[in-house]
């Protein structure tokens, strides 16, 4: 190997630097001399197996887990913070929340005595706090006995959404691109005006000069699933159902975030969650255990559908692959198949499932990053393996291949494992090798430990991001239908005719903000006349939010996908409830009647976050859109025609309730593992899956109209 010779610029907290052959280096665990680990010349991985040989059990089994972490500013009780409020020092009983299935302890503790190295940051602070705080972190690490860093991982931060904990949990901080769905939405559009997906590269080198400079060098993203169940509260952080368009993204994601291969300016990628989440069980999520099954009713499904996008992300090297927290259903599936050999199907997670990571990931795909479990698989979502200890199920998921386990503190369990020679010293050798490599390869021993809170500031407030991201709203916007030419709504087409402007929610208190947010954009863009009464109005332009389910709890029936209020529908207990999606229905159909009577227009646009079931809205609308989270200004600009529309739809939409219905005996009309597009396939005589419209527009993957 050729050998390096470049001095980084190195910085010191806690320890010295020592020079040898004329050179500086770390000398991180304070013995005077150069060890190999220390050793900036040598390669990551020769650094990695130096510095495992030296590291005790407590610090290998620290280095295999992934905790989140609270930042010094989220506590509110500054006594319990240290390094001037910077970090915070509480101590969280177990159980006071989803994620704290063992006792939390402060950071210093954390670092210093639990010898954790991994954290997940899921507060949204700015972009010179964050350095600070990754900053503050270090600097304890440092001076630990072999001043081994830290290394700070976050969930997507670039794309507009409603925050949810552990799914969302930062927006409007870095450049603020539309929701997934919106990108895979406008790239696609660009597809098919003839040119490339493009704009996913540019959201990717743009959103890594970002992360780069505030220290948070590992994502845990991008979402590899392709849709196939409708009703997955996931759909929306995926990129769609077109399975060779969600591995071009993906490739486009990996090489914009971590370069050709992985270094000092890298992000370093987790893609998830492997093998494909989108082959639910009517749509339950595995947060819960109604949604523990992975179903593969249809032959060929896994390779065809769900496999390909990991393909692409090992051939363009994610530095790790994260597994999904379901179990794949023997009854419930045909046998599935992979390059010719049947797939004996293991009824555990699989982050626990040796098989699908070794013989698939591992051999047949040629993966050779490292396994980083999801969230909580040795407490609340230890699906297939309930009936083992916390430290068997440690055990069976390092065993299977699991090298890091997320949102745990929990080193007892571990050391149990370990202590009892369940897991043997080599594994745990080999995943320590493989996380240590990348944290060598991303500099954060030498001259990444440390980044400028002010060069943070200075890069995520590049007004050419922040435009070329606003960019990026508007081409997601996607017309879905067009009658007599409704839009654009160009100032000679309106001829100062009055524009009313509302948005309705699930929550009458979101729309409340959210309106008056859209009427303060739409008056800041100056396009339109506008009035408050719609009673007065030639033309009403609503934005609707539907809301259906939440992650961690399971719905009494199944996920509801019609945009509707007060609904009565059936348990699957048989017991009636009501369902809503979107409140003030009535109200809905009171402003459009009135614009109707008198020869008015209405425009709707709808939030795709799921697969929205609209007939209950398409026919009251004289035009209607789609957007992913995208700004209301970037839609009005394509509603008055300022931008002409790009966007297309990136999964079908169905086309009632009887094509999702699901049987009595548990089964969907429409396959759970086949997407939209292919959906007719399997459809019973006469029915097809995409909505029509009342215009014969039909609603299925690819479908965005455009202005003549």
């Amino acid at each position: 190997m050729e050998v390096n010779h470049n001095q980084p610029e190195l910085e010191v907290r806690a320890k010295k630097i020592i020079e040898v052959d004329g050179l500086k280096f770390k000398d991180l665990n304070n013995d005077g001399k150069l060890d190999p680990y220390e050793d900036w010349r040598l390669s990551p991985k020769e650094r990695a197996e130096n510095l495992v040989s030296l590291m005790n059990i407590d610090e290998k089994i620290g280095m295999m887990l992934i905790n989140s972490r609270k930042m010094g500013l989220a506590q509110e009780d500054k006594e319990k913070t240290s390094h001037d409020g910077v970090l915070d020092e509480a101590i969280i009983e177990k159980g006071e929340n989803i994620f704290a299935q063992s006792k939390v302890y402060g950071t210093t503790h954390t670092i210093e005595k639990r010898h954790l190295r991994h954290f997940i940051l899921r507060d949204n602070f700015s972009p010179s706090e964050i350095a600070e705080w990754i900053n503050k972190m270090n600097e304890i690490a440092e001076g630990t006995r072999l001043g081994i860093p830290c290394l700070v991982t976050s969930n997507s931060r670039n794309e507009n959404a409603e925050s949810i904990f552990g799914m969302n949990d930062a927006g409007g901080v870095f450049s603020t691109w539309p929701g997934t769905l919106g990108l895979a939405a406008a790239a696609k559009g660009e597809i098919k005006n003839g040119g490339d997906a493009s704009l996913i590269s540019e959201f990717a080198e743009i959103a890594r000069k970002e992360w780069d400079a505030t220290g948070i060098r590992k994502g845990y993203m991008y979402m590899a699933d392709t849709v196939t169940d409708p009703r997955w509260q996931r759909t929306y952080g995926t990129f769609g159902e077109d399975p060779e368009f969600i591995s071009d993204a993906i490739g486009r994601l990996i090489d914009g975030f971590q370069g050709e291969e992985l270094g000092k300016h890298s992000i370093a990628m987790t893609t998830k969650h492997f093998p494909g989440g989108g082959a639910r069980e009517n749509g339950f999520d595995p947060h819960y255990k109604e949604g523990k099954w992975n179903l593969y009713p249809t032959p060929g499904s896994l390779e065809k559908y769900h496999l390909p996008p990991f393909r692409a992300a090992v051939e363009h090297g994610t530095s790790s692959i994260m597994p999904y927290y379901s179990i794949p259903s023997i009854k419930k599936s045909v046998v599935q198949e992979f390059e010719g050999e049947d797939i004996p199907f293991e009824e555990v997670g699989f982050t626990f499932n040796h098989y699908f990571i070794n013989h698939i990931l591992r051999g047949k795909l040629g993966f050779k990053g490292y396994i980083n479990s999801d969230s909580g698989i040795v407490n609340n979502m230890s699906w297939g393996v309930e009936e083992l200890s916390e430290a068997e199920r440690f055990a069976k998921a390092i065993n299977a291949g699991t090298d890091i386990v997320a949102d745990t503190n929990d080193i007892e369990n571990l050391k149990i494992a370990v202590s009892k020679g369940w897991i043997s010293e080599k594994r745990i050798n080999e995943a320590n090798v493989r996380l240590l490599t990348e944290m060598f390869t991303l500099g954060i021993f030498d001259d990444r430990t440390y980044n400028s809170p002010e060069e943070a500031t200075v890069v995520v407030s590049n007004i050419a991001n922040w435009e070329a991201a606003y960019e990026g709203h508007k081409k997601s916007v996607t017309i879905l239908k067009n009658q007599n030419e409704t839009l654009p709504l160009t100032v000679e087409k309106l001829n100062n005719k009055k524009i009313y402007v509302e948005v309705l929610h699930k929550e009458v208190e979101r729309a409340t903000k959210y309106t008056e947010q859209a009427r303060k954009e739409c008056q800041e863009l100056g396009l339109f006349t506008m009035i408050d009464n719609y009673e007065e109005a030639d033309v009403a332009i609503i934005f609707l939010h539907p809301k259906s389910g939440s992650y961690f709890n399971a719905t009494p029936g199944l996920l509801e996908l019609e945009i509707c209020e007060d609904k009565v529908v059936s348990a699957l207990d048989g017991s009636l409830y009501q369902e809503t999606t979107i409140t003030g229905m009535d109200h809905l159909k009171e402003v459009t009647n009135s614009l109707h009577s008198r020869g008015g227009k209405v425009v709707m646009s709808v939030n795709v976050t799921l697969p929205w079931i609209l007939g209950n809205i398409e026919p009251m609308a004289d035009a209607l859109i789609a957007g992913y989270d995208t700004f209301y200004n970037a839609q009005l600009e394509v509603i008055a025609g300022n931008s002409n529309p790009v966007g297309v739809l990136p999964l079908t939409l169905p086309a009632s309730e009887d094509v999702i219905a699901v049987r009595q005996n548990g089964e969907s009309v429409s396959r759970n593992d086949v997407p939209g597009y292919d959906k007719d396939k399997y459809m019973p005589a006469g029915q097809s899956y995409a909505y029509k419209d009342s215009d014969g527009n039909i609603y299925k993957l690819g479908h965005g109209l455009t202005y003549a």
